[in-house]
């Protein structure tokens, strides 16, 4: 039992034994994801994302995520610079709502029904 533990320590990124060359925040385009080509499944994209292809299926049906229909199937490709515009827009998005919300806007009257409180 003690050395499932061990072997569960080493996968995690943020443990600071065994992970070296395995950055937390890495980028897609790190030998991790060598092997994938410039359109990813949705279980690919998935797995950079860390949800399930379910998740990524509702992101892409929703238009929040771009894809691709393809084959005689219709199977759904997403473009691994698509996917990784959309992280960046994410980041960009958490950034500033942390900014509005270090913003100071205390001084500000608060109106309600007209009057100033």
């Amino acid at each position: 039992m003690l050395a499932i533990g061990r072997e569960r320590r080493r996968e995690l990124s943020t443990h600071p034994f065994g992970s070296i060359g395995r950055a937390h925040n890495r980028g897609m385009n790190d030998a991790t994801s060598a092997g994938l080509g410039r359109f990813l499944t949705l279980a690919d994209a998935a797995d950079l994302l860390n949800v399930t292809p379910t998740q990524v299926r509702e992101l892409v049906l929703s238009g929040e995520l771009p894809a691709i229909r393809v084959g005689a199937q219709g199977q759904w490709r997403v473009e691994r610079t698509v996917l990784e515009g959309y992280i960046d827009a994410l980041y960009e998005q958490a950034r500033r709502l942390s900014l509005w919300n270090q913003a100071e806007f205390d001084q500000l009257p608060e109106y309600t029904f007209g009057e100033t409180q």
